[in-house]
């Protein structure tokens, strides 16, 4: 979140990142609010002033043989401890309602980052793989067809088990699954990434700390316990994404200056409604409510966030060259950040098989894989994350910065597409061959049950 101290002293910076993200939100509320809350903090430090010097007196008086004094000593005494209940009661209000608004404002973007209202307005910055393409069948068949067609991809039987949305990889499919994932984690081992598995439930207080909490807690899944609620056993999201969990590993720590940078990794599955999305992707493995993804998440000084989030976009990119996927990216507009971002890259892989209108100019669509963002101190505020510079200096907050590497099922979907044969085939990427046992090229399984004799006919 953003401190009071900055919204106190940068109001019109504030107010103009608001209208640059398309943001209703009432500035002048919070800071009379929080003017409000300042004034009463300062009236009860002066009143508890006041009460402690006729307390003091009160023995005094009495020692004396001042009673009359001393009994209006006391009268002022019961008082003022009534007035600071008062004050405190309101104070306490205030502050309540000053962090429910803080939590709602998102953060403030870098000036470097373009100005645009939404995804029309994102800045292409760089683009690989289109120079040698490899030769592509005539009509690239969709995944969501290939997949029925090869039986590695079973939709309907998701659906029927769990719903729409869900869906079974079987076969070379989820070996094909299996191989990204790991193959994703050695890469990013090579790159000095730690590995982490994480809890998948998460409590509110995690949500919270990395911002999926209260703004989008539509998208999340429920498991258990009331809305927001911190101090039940069952106050559990299931997993949106793995920076939840591995970023509040370190809620409310203390890190030293020689363990940044810290770099985590962590492959987990992912839940999220995605609610108002509902029925934009009605086919296929793109717009999903459960997939895998491998986490990058950094915690590093505030002097080399900006560094890092380069660096952090060449190890997700590495990933798609050493697939020999092409990809784009993306430099994300004002309109287009996330709620927690002070800046963006989406890394878009090309996959040839169905035409977008926002496609490249040879035909397929964009798929967004990884998104690597830096979140300067606004996550480390709210999770209270900290880094001591020296040993004697006092702490203040890191900046927190992270990147899928990547997601593993929009990967998987431009591997069937790109790499699809004429016979209908997939040529596994040379990259992925030792984590399939040498394997080739996916050529499908035969279909068993009823439905199979209908595909024969």
């Amino acid at each position: 979140m953003l401190s009071r101290q900055y919204l106190r002293e940068h109001p019109d910076e504030v107010r103009e990142s608001l209208e640059a993200r398309g943001y209703d939100t009432d500035l002048d509320r919070l800071l009379e609010l929080d003017d409000e809350w300042r004034s009463l903090k300062s009236e009860g430090d002066e009143l508890r002033h006041e009460r402690n010097e006729v307390s003091s007196k009160i023995g005094q008086l009495k020692g004396e043989g001042k009673h009359d004094e001393a009994d209006a000593a006391i009268e002022r005494s019961q008082e003022l401890k009534s007035r600071i209940g008062e004050v405190e009661a309101r104070a306490d209000e205030l502050e309540s309602a000053l962090e429910q608004r803080l939590l709602e404002l998102p953060n403030v973007p870098h000036e470097s980052v373009p100005v645009g209202e939404d995804e029309a307005d994102n800045v292409e910055v760089d683009r690989w793989g289109f120079e040698d393409l490899r030769d592509l069948p005539g009509e690239v068949v969709p995944h969501y067809d290939l997949g029925e067609d090869l039986d590695i991809i079973d939709e309907a039987r998701g659906a029927k088990t769990t719903g729409a949305g869900f869906y079974f990889l079987k076969g070379d499919g989820a070996r094909l699954e299996h191989a990204l994932i790991q193959f994703m984690l050695d890469v990013h081992r090579e790159q000095e990434y730690v590995d982490v598995f994480p809890p998948i439930p998460v409590k509110s207080r995690s949500m919270r700390g990395t911002g999926q909490l209260p703004k989008f807690n539509e998208d999340a899944y429920r498991v258990g316990g009331d809305e927001f609620d911190d101090y039940t056993d069952d106050d559990l999201w299931l997993c949106p994404t793995a920076e939840v969990p591995v970023t509040n590993m370190y809620a409310d720590d203390i890190l030293l200056r020689e363990d940044l940078p810290l770099k985590h990794q962590a492959y987990t599955p992912n839940f999220r409604r995605e609610a108002g999305e509902h029925g934009t992707e009605t086919r296929g493995i793109v717009r999903v409510h459960q997939f895998n993804k491998v986490e990058l998440v950094n915690f590093v000084e505030p002097d080399e966030s900006y560094d890092r989030l380069e660096a952090l976009v060449d190890e997700a990119s590495e990933v798609l060259e050493r697939l020999e996927l092409p990809y784009r990216v993306l430099s994300l507009c004002t309109g287009d950040l996330t709620f927690a971002s002070a800046k963006t890259y989406d890394l878009e892989v090309w996959a040839p098989g169905t035409d977008a209108d926002d496609g490249p100019e040879m035909g397929g669509r964009w798929l967004e894989v990884s998104s690597a963002s830096n979140f300067e101190a606004f996550q480390a505020r709210r999770a209270g994350i900290r880094y001591r510079p020296e040993h004697h200096e006092s702490a203040e907050y890191l900046h927190t910065l992270n990147a899928s590497g990547t997601a593993v099922g929009r990967v998987m979907v431009a591997i069937l597409e790109y790499y699809q044969n004429d016979d209908g085939t997939v040529t596994v990427p040379e990259a992925l061959r030792p984590y399939m046992g040498g394997q080739e090229a996916i050529e499908g399984h035969e279909k068993v049950g009823e439905s199979a004799l209908g595909a024969e006919d």
